[in-house]
This record gives structure tokens, C-alpha cells and sequence, in this order.
């Protein structure tokens, strides 16, 4: 494992060039570690993928009890045209002005993809598409979806609705964790409505990659995408691909970096708990140095054949500045992967650094202007 400065480095990163989808991002459920990244913060059209936010509006509402699984909604003449039978989309077949059960149209959204149940969901919550679509970005924005934008429960074209693979890796992540048994649906193989049988749009789960859920979306704009979660021996991976050009060729690229994923990296603890890492400089400190521990172990996935490719990089705004307390948060590290960053874990104070004597500020300031810059003493 090599060890390098800080300084950014813009290569391309060779070891990542492993798939023809437009956007990709991998990572491993345990650790967060980064496995493949490819135009991971770059928007797209979301398509059905937007009904996992969808559905962490609805799980939520269920955990909080604000709704029941028991609860009905009624399917208006809109939830009809625009989601039903007449609009030719994926739908559940709900028919209009009846009503639905909210474990029914649970089941229609993530077996079925439906744009039905979406609609009825969203009016049963919000009274409208457009309220939902509100609660949709506030509830993103709780979660951590810093470049994604809702504007309908469905996912259905809409100027300003987009996502990136970062933030559905981070909401496939949250969904799984926060609501286990509700993820379970999206492993469910079919569901009957209105005497009609629809079988699961996830192709993950026909194959042998042990896929327990996601989603699938296609626009024109954007070509086909998925989102997959697989857990494989223990060994969870989340995984949202781009950019695609036909449904056949979406199957084959995750099953293809599920597998390399699998097969390509091992786990590896590289730092115990505690351990010193590194050191940092210090300005105006009785030390010039403190040493940097970790808070936690550092594990990560390595490349099991190319293990000079991971380096482990300290990252702090140098100098630190005295007076420093032992335990204080004072810098990262990141394992990169070829100059990718892989994971990032916080760095802490060995011990104590107490401000100096006037005179070693001094000439530590003196020190610093003979680099173009000083500090206040």
C-alpha cells in the first residue's frame, strides 16, 4: 500500500473503465467503500427509479404511523388516466373510482412499477401530485440527496426532475437499512391485480448474484437504468448504473460488475482502532507535529490482484493550529483506489498540544512569511 501528499491528481482512472453504462456507481452495504465510480454526481433523468423516494415517503408514513397497511385510497379519474389503463405506462390495472388498499398499492409500485399506485398514493398523502412531489424533495434533502429533484411520485417525464447514481446508492442504502421488513417487497417475484399477474421488472432477481431488491427505469433522454441490491455470504453491494442502451444490455452490465465487484475485491483491515496513522504539522504549538489516530478500524476492500493500486492519503488543512486537544478532529484519511477515493474515515489528536511561548510563534509566523502567507500571533 503506497502512501502520497494530498495534492489532487485528475487522471483518468484506468482500473474503473470496466462498463459502457453512462453513469455507475458500486459500493460495498458495510463499509460505504467505493468499488467503481463512473459520472457518479452527473443528473439524469430518473424515470421509475424515481419511485424509491416515492416509497420511502409512504415507508415512513407507515413507520410514523400517520398511515396504515389496512388504510384505502381512492383511485381519482387522474390516477387513472395518467397512471391507469388508458396511458399505456406500467400500470396495476387500479380501477377508477374504486379503492385500493395501501399494502395493494405498495405491492403494485414495487412489483409492478406502477404509475397507478404512485398517483393514488401520492393524492392519499398529499391531495396532489405536486404537494407529494414537495414532501418528496423536503424528505431528500433530510436524507442526504444533495443532487437529485423531484417533481412527480412516478418518475414519469418532467421538466427538473433528475437524479444521480450517488444519491440512489444513498437512498438504496437508507431504504434497506431504515425498513427492512418493507424492503422486503421489492424481492417479492409477482403480484395479481384485478385478476392480471405482473412479474417483478428487476432482472437482478432471475439471476445468481443474490439480488434482494431494487428498481429499474427507462427514458428516452436518459436510456435504461437500475439500481441493485445483492447480498452475497454476508457480503452486501448496492449498485446504480446509467445510461444504458437497451434493457437487454442493462441485465448484462450489473450482472457483469456484480460479479467483477465480487470476484475482484477481498476485505482487508488496514488500521485497528486507535492506531496512529501519520502525524501533522502544528503552527505555533510547543511540538511542531501531533500525531493523527483513528477513531474506528479502518476497513476497506482491496483489489485482491493489484493491491499497489491502494494508497492511503492524510488530508488536514496544514499547519493545524495550537492549542490542540487530544481527541480533537483534525484531519481524514482516504484509501484511494488509482487516485479514486475509495473510503474516508476522520483522523484525531494523539495527545495535548499546547500553545507556545511568544517567541516560538514568532518564529513560526517568520517561517510562514518566507512562504508568502503569516498568521495573527
Amino acid at each position: 500500500m503506497a502512501w502520497q501528499p494530498a495534492a489532487a491528481q485528475d487522471e483518468a482512472p484506468a482500473f474503473f473503465d470496466q462498463t459502457q453504462a453512462r453513469n455507475a456507481l458500486i459500493v460495498d452495504g458495510e463499509t460505504g467503500a467505493i468499488l467503481l465510480e463512473k459520472a457518479a454526481n452527473v443528473p439524469f433523468g430518473p424515470a421509475s427509479l424515481a419511485k424509491m423516494m416515492t416509497m420511502e415517503i409512504v415507508f415512513d408514513a407507515l413507520t410514523r404511523g400517520e398511515i396504515e397497511m389496512s388504510d384505502t385510497f381512492p383511485v381519482s379519474e387522474h390516477a387513472w388516466r395518467t397512471g391507469g389503463a388508458p396511458s399505456r405506462t406500467s400500470t396495476m390495472f387500479a380501477a377508477v373510482k374504486s379503492s385500493v388498499p395501501v399494502d395493494a398499492l405498495l405491492q403494485g409500485a414495487i412489483v409492478q412499477a406502477a404509475n397507478d399506485a404512485c398517483i393514488i398514493l401520492a393524492e392519499g398523502l398529499a391531495g396532489s401530485e405536486a404537494a407529494f412531489a414537495d414532501r418528496m424533495n423536503r424528505r431528500a434533502a433530510e436524507i442526504g440527496l444533495t443532487d437529485s429533484h423531484f417533481v412527480n411520485p412516478t418518475g414519469l417525464p418532467a421538466d427538473g426532475q433528475h437524479v444521480t447514481a450517488r444519491d440512489l446508492v444513498k437512498l438504496a442504502r437508507h431504504i434497506e437499512t431504515t425498513y427492512p421488513e418493507l424492503y422486503r417487497i421489492y424481492a417479492q417475484p409477482e403480484f395479481e391485480w384485478n385478476k392480471i399477474l405482473q412479474r417483478n421488472r428487476n432482472p437482478l432477481l432471475r439471476l445468481d448474484v443474490g439480488a434482494t431488491g431494487m428498481a429499474t427505469g427507462f427514458t428516452e433522454a436518459s436510456g435504461y437504468a437500475l439500481v441493485g441490491v445483492t447480498d452475497r455470504a454476508g457480503r452486501k453491494t448496492f449498485l446504480a448504473l446509467g445510461g444504458l442502451a437497451s434493457d437487454a444490455e442493462r441485465a448484462r452490465e450489473a450482472e457483469k460488475l456484480l460479479r467483477w465487484s465480487n470476484d475482484t475485491f477481498e476485505r482487508q483491515e488496514l488500521f485497528a482502532g486507535g492506531e496512529t496513522v501519520g502525524d501533522a504539522w502544528v503552527y505555533g504549538g510547543i511540538k511542531p507535529r501531533v500525531g493523527l489516530v483513528t477513531g474506528e478500524p479502518v476497513v476497506a476492500y482491496v483489489p485482491n490482484a493489484s493491491p499497489d493500486l491502494v494508497q492511503a492519503v492524510i488530508v488536514y488543512d496544514a499547519p493545524l493550529r495550537a492549542p490542540i486537544e487530544k481527541g480533537q478532529k483534525v484531519g481524514r484519511i482516504e484509501m484511494r483506489i488509482q487516485n479514486q477515493a475509495s473510503i474516508t474515515r476522520e483522523l484525531f489528536a494523539a495527545e495535548d498540544v499546547p500553545q507556545g511561548t511568544f517567541s516560538s510563534r514568532a518564529l513560526d509566523a517568520a517561517q510562514e512569511l518566507a512562504f508568502g502567507w503569516i498568521r495573527a500571533l
